[in-house]
């Protein structure tokens, strides 16, 4: 199970930032124990999570504004990727960030967009759902591989921690969702399994979700907002934790005003783990343990002066956390 810095913090996916080195440097100076690699849809459009996924799909073309055009005819699960590198203006964000931590030793995030997002984005443009969905599983899967490949021979000495992103997972119980809920389930143990043989593996969902049905995917870290209704699923987050599986808790709000100070999120946070501690039987050890802070979702859609103060938020909660988990390993003598 992972091997992390407790109490670490760390973003998901995309950045508002427009040249990649002040979106590298942002990373490197705002979360530099667990730095991520970032995407950066406002620099090309072609950064943006469907676009880079359906990147060298065959029978798909990505245009400029990050929009696909579909060709049904041409899809292919079978098919490799016509472009399975990492060489195009859909990941300048990544290659900036490999380029600085080259010789890095520690542990470094990246981030994949799951199977299940692009099936239905896919589904959306008119594709049957059956071949939807096995062109998006076959597609990345062969992107984790490829993914793993690449940064291994960029950055040797480095752990990867691999998230994929899954938002439309959000919606898996709804019944008139495309996919059955324990097919979504697979499709994106799949893709984690593509990722196991040389990453430590997390799921990313940014809403309210059937956490019980994700967390039978299979991933190590498991990423949400801490509004996201967890505590309905405690009961499996407590075996969760118990089998060593981390949490990613996005602790900062995207979505609206955060406030100036972090008393109110940490008060959030430390009443939410004790509503998983009496209904859940959640472990109040393991819940501070193996845990790391992030924001709720990317940060694309804010201005870098917003990024900064979500950012200083992260970071001081996660102090906060790293405090709390070095006091109980001491009390128990870990």
């Amino acid at each position: 199970m992972p091997l992390l810095p407790v109490g670490v913090a760390s973003t998901i996916g995309s950045l508002p930032h427009v040249d990649p080195s002040d979106a590298v440097d942002f990373v490197l100076r705002t979360h530099p124990k667990l730095p991520a690699a970032p995407s950066l849809p406002a620099r090309s459009r072609r950064e943006g999570m469907i676009a880079q996924a359906a990147q060298g799909v065959a029978g798909i073309a990505v245009h400029d504004d990050g929009s696909l055009h579909v060709v049904e005819s041409a899809l292919d699960p079978e098919a490799p990727l016509t472009d399975p590198g990492f060489g195009g203006d859909s990941y300048v964000g990544l290659r900036a960030f490999l380029n600085a931590v080259s010789e890095r030793r520690g542990p470094i995030k990246l981030s994949l967009t799951g199977p299940v997002t692009l099936g239905v984005a896919l589904h959306l443009l008119g594709v049957a759902p059956e071949l939807a969905f096995r062109v998006a599983g076959a597609a990345v899967r062969q992107r984790a591989a490829a993914l793993l490949d690449h940064v291994g021979r960029r950055v040797p000495q480095a752990q990867l921690v691999v998230f994929v992103d899954e938002p439309a997972l959000g919606s898996a119980m709804f019944p008139d969702f495309p996919l059955a809920p324990l097919a979504a389930v697979d499709l994106v143990s799949g893709a984690l399994a593509a990722l196991e043989r040389g990453a430590v593996t997390g799921l990313h969902c940014c809403g309210t979700a059937d956490w019980r049905l994700l967390l039978q995917a299979g991933p190590q870290v498991l990423s949400m907002p801490t509004d996201a209704g967890v505590e309905s699923s405690a009961g499996a987050l407590a075996s969760f934790l118990d089998r060593g599986g981390w949490v990613a808790w996005g602790a900062v709000p995207t979505d609206r005003p955060i406030g100036t100070t972090v008393e109110r999120l940490w008060r959030m946070l430390t009443v939410l783990w004790c509503t998983l501690v009496t209904e859940g039987g959640c472990d109040p050890v393991l819940l501070r343990t193996q845990s790391m802070i992030t924001p709720a979702c990317g940060l694309y859609r804010h201005g870098v002066p917003q990024a900064e103060q979500v950012m200083i938020h992260t970071r001081r909660l996660a102090e906060r956390l790293h405090d709390q988990a070095v006091g109980v390993r001491l009390q128990i003598g870990a």
